[in-house]
């Protein structure tokens, strides 16, 4: 804890009685905005510097039991860390957070890292308010990445109807929410989105509610829906999804991977739940707070429910992915994230408008996905005519340095736990046409994307030439 200098009765000798008043002047401030985090519990409007942060953390540190001065351990968990590079980089906390079957109990070991817990909650909380979805009335976060807290919803869910097998899912082409399906022990029930004129996906809503009669609602445990997803599919309409929640009133889950970065989409998830029925939506850490990977964002709409899924996880867990956010949202503060996600939005625009006269020049186009408002997709046709291994351009593009961008070639069938998925990656069996998808995510920079599209013109130019070469190889 820090020394309370004021309080000390301290020769003159030392140091200067005016100069002492000075420096403590300072720590009080310090002092007083610790304080106000703890009593507050929101975020603070700016940044805390690293010095403080890490002052701060020492402080939580030190109230735990594997910390204290005269201690004897003699039970079978005692945080004892035997590398001292690993006991600096976690701060010596070892104990974790939660107890067993519950992440949000608190342990009498480990005041400090309760503490750290609980805050590092409420902040995600006032963060989510801030980002728009105002009603949200608890969250936590869960040291699971995204598709293992789906799990974790889907297994809360289950409990409260255990005969429902059935999930009713718009599919979207990434592995990890139809493996929490599968891993639940559920079926997945897929339903296509609707694939318009211009190439862009939308959510088959009639598809939808003409499964629930078909099925029967008690058979069904929930929709799951997805907001962030690869262009050019749209986020699913979850408002309206939401309506048939609340209609047939069946549970809905939402996959919000990468969408707590984007107001447009948190207005969607505020609005779902005003006109229908939201029950959790989960976000990854790492793509929204820009932190390593790990970690998850489980809330809702009702607070006994989000405290069902946290008493759901099995045994206690590691307070590293805690640790990482916390530090983050106390290095960003309010006014340093929001900020980040207004440049984000810029980014997106100005990706969009690069993107678009590159498609221009090339005899390509966009194909506009109005409802994602963080990824973009442009059709690689030519390419595709020319029967060339696009596989080949997505690595030349990786190699180059180019990262996130995906090349999504037609008629790919894979088949998944069992499910044959056609034209996987495009997320619809009837895609026809090839395209190259980029994205503006959090932390992304003009210079980035300036850089990203000189060495898209290269690797359009050499593997241009190839199909040149290819051509007259078959005369």
């Amino acid at each position: 804890m820090p020394m309370d200098f004021g309080k000390i009765n301290m020769s003159g000798k030392l140091v200067p009685e005016n100069y002492l008043k000075l420096a403590q002047d300072a720590q009080k401030s310090r002092e007083t905005e610790k304080r106000e985090l703890l009593e507050k519990r929101k975020l603070p409007i700016n940044g805390l510097t690293g010095t403080d942060i890490e002052d701060l953390v020492q402080q939580l540190s030190l109230l735990d039991s594997n910390n204290f001065p005269k201690k004897s351990g003699v039970g079978e968990r005692e945080a004892r860390i035997a590398c001292s590079l690993v006991a600096r980089r976690h701060y010596n906390f070892g104990h974790g957070i939660g107890r067993s079957g519950d992440l949000l109990e608190a342990q009498p070991k480990a005041a400090g890292s309760t503490l750290m817990a609980n805050l590092t909650n409420a902040l995600l909380l006032d963060l989510i308010h801030k980002m728009g979805v105002r009603s949200c009335r608890s969250c936590f976060l869960a040291p699971l990445a995204t598709g293992m807290s789906l799990l974790l919803c889907l297994l809360t869910l289950r409990q409260q109807k255990p005969a429902a097998k059935c999930v009713l899912w718009s599919r979207i082409d990434q592995k990890s929410c139809f493996k929490s399906i599968i891993t639940a022990g559920l079926t997945p029930i897929i339903v296509e989105p609707q694939l318009n004129d211009n190439g862009s996906l939308t959510t088959n809503l009639k598809a939808l509610t003409q499964k629930v009669e078909d099925i029967g609602a008690e058979n069904i445990l929930c929709f799951c829906t997805t907001t962030s997803c690869f262009a050019p599919r749209n986020s699913d309409d979850i408002v309206e999804v939401a309506k048939l929640a609340a209609q047939y009133e069946l549970p809905h889950l939402v996959n919000n991977a990468y969408g707590l970065q984007s107001t447009y989409l948190t207005h969607q998830l505020e609005q779902a739940q005003r006109q229908g029925r939201v029950d959790l939506f989960v976000q990854s850490t790492d793509k929204n707070l820009l932190v390593p990977v790990g970690g998850a964002i489980i809330a809702g709409f009702d607070e006994q429910l989000v405290r069902n899924v946290a008493k759901a996880y099995p045994g206690r867990a590691s307070s590293a992915q805690t640790l990482d956010v916390f530090m983050t949202l106390l290095s960003l503060g309010r006014n340093g994230y929001l900020d980040l996600v207004k440049e984000r939005k810029t980014n997106f625009e100005y990706l969009h408008m690069r993107m678009q006269e590159f498609a221009a020049s090339h005899g390509e186009m966009l194909l506009e996905a109005k409802g994602n408002p963080i990824s973009l997709a442009m059709s690689l046709r030519q390419f595709q005519v020319a029967n060339m291994e696009l596989t080949k351009f997505g690595s030349m593009l990786f190699t180059r340095g180019i990262s996130g961008a995906r090349v999504v070639a037609v008629g790919d069938c894979r088949k998944i736990e069992g499910q044959e998925f056609i034209s996987w990656g495009t997320h619809h069996s009837a895609t026809r046409t090839a395209y190259l998808t980029m994205a503006a995510g959090l932390g992304i920079t003009k210079s980035e994307i300036d850089n990203c599209f000189q060495k898209l013109q290269a690797c359009w130019e050499a593997f241009s030439d190839q199909k040149s070469k290819n051509k007259n190889n078959k005369k």
